[in-house]
């Protein structure tokens, strides 16, 4: 049974929401006309919460203070800001949220559309009622990490990328996965940062591509072939054999080096870069892809456009998902494709969740895409019916096109 809690000192903006979700068929929900009542409620050790709708203006504790003690509980259930605010505010507070690592659905102002109450029901975390504030999240030592990668037990996982004018899958991002054989499948950010701090990087790197490449070779063998995205930590940019390294493994695998893109994050782009520029000129010599990940999440990102060898530019979600609604975002994006297209990248949008944003990218002149509206990381040998159950998908889109 799904529980949601509405929390806003507005009566009437209250009782709308409420009377929103009891006609989306929500089990229970729950109402405070403040914060730190709601804050009791959802401590209370007889509730389960899935999802909260939160004001951001509120008398006594505001929303941003409640967003804070919901991040010291380890609040795991799905969020929505809801205000009346000016849209700025709310993004400001959204990436407060997100840097919280709270499960941020959406910020709308109110009154919110009884469709994307629809929509937002469908995403919630936790929905079949199981409990949604966790103990502290587990962390693993390091030895436990080089464990895993030496026996196999990270796995990858493929999240398509389509392109957009006509839907056609082009590719898909390498995203790696620990299948723990105690705490089930284990995220990245529970054991990346250990392998980093650990200096195993490379070792991640050896495993992750060796495994895409495999992967790569049985669709190869039944008509699939897609371009591998793979992300690639600072460590692997400072060895200077590095493109040497993978020059080599992508002619065993059989794979061209055009069916490659390495994505290399903003803020990781400028710790060594006497190194960086040595190594990425040389990958992109050998017709190896260079991504800018995150784009607009760094603070050097046109000097490194201008100096690094990149041939595509990579839309950070933050950026992508709302941009159908949101004046602002589109701006943003409309005006990073169009010096992405000037200086002759290739764009892909991370964080596609609807079809409004799938529309609206479309019409900006954005290449590719990437997100849940599409499709969720998934198993390699999920992939091949994915792909055809996208294909029918596919003829929708395309039918419906502007």
């Amino acid at each position: 049974m799904m529980r949601a809690l509405i929390v806003d000192d507005d009566l009437f903006s209250l009782k709308l929401l409420e009377r929103q979700l009891t006609q989306a068929r929500v089990e229970a929900v729950a109402t405070c006309d403040n914060a730190l009542a709601a804050l009791g409620l959802v401590e209370a050790e007889a509730e389960r919460v899935d999802l909260i709708f939160v004001d951001l203006n509120m008398p006594g504790m505001d929303g941003v203070e409640f967003l804070r003690c919901l991040a010291e509980r380890h609040f795991r259930g799905g969020l929505v800001l809801v205000s009346g605010e000016d849209t700025r505010v709310l993004q400001s507070v959204a990436a407060l949220a997100r840097a919280h690592r709270l499960r941020l659905l959406a910020a709308l102002t109110k009154p919110v559309a009884p469709e994307r109450i629809a929509e937002l029901i469908e995403a919630v975390p936790g929905s079949s009622g199981t409990t949604v504030i966790q103990a502290v999240p587990k962390f693993y030592q390091a030895v436990e990490v080089a464990d895993a990668i030496g026996s196999g037990q990270l796995v990858n996982y493929y999240q398509p990328q389509v392109v957009l004018a006509t839907a056609e899958v082009a590719g898909v991002e390498t995203l790696v996965r620990w299948q723990h054989p105690e705490d089930g499948l284990v995220f990245p950010d529970r054991f990346i940062p250990v392998i980093e701090a650990g200096g195993l990087s490379d070792r991640l790197a050896n495993a992750v591509l060796a495994g895409a490449l495999r992967d790569a070779r049985r669709w190869s063998a039944i008509g699939l072939h897609l371009r591998l995205a793979i992300n690639v930590a600072m460590d692997n940019l400072t060895e200077l054999g590095f493109p040497d390294e993978v020059a080599q493994a992508l002619a065993a695998a059989g794979v061209p080096t055009s069916g490659l893109v390495l994505e290399i994050t903003e803020g990781q782009a400028t710790r060594d870069r006497l190194k960086l520029l040595d190594i990425s000129s040389r990958l992109r010599l050998k017709h190896i892809g260079l991504s800018i990940d995150d784009f607009g999440t760094g603070f050097s990102s046109l000097a490194q456009l201008r100096d690094i060898p990149f041939d595509e530019l990579k839309l950070d979600r933050d950026f992508v998902h709302g941009v159908g609604r949101d004046p602002a975002l589109r701006a943003m994006v409309q005006a990073n494709v169009g010096m992405a297209r000037e200086l002759q990248l290739r764009t892909v949008a991370e964080g596609v969740e609807d079809r409004s944003d799938w529309d609206c990218l479309r019409d900006l002149g954005c290449e590719c895409a990437q997100g849940y509206f599409i499709g969720r990381p998934m198993p390699a040998e999920a992939l091949p019916g994915w792909i055809a159950q996208w294909q029918e998908r596919r003829l929708d889109l395309l039918a419906g096109a502007r």
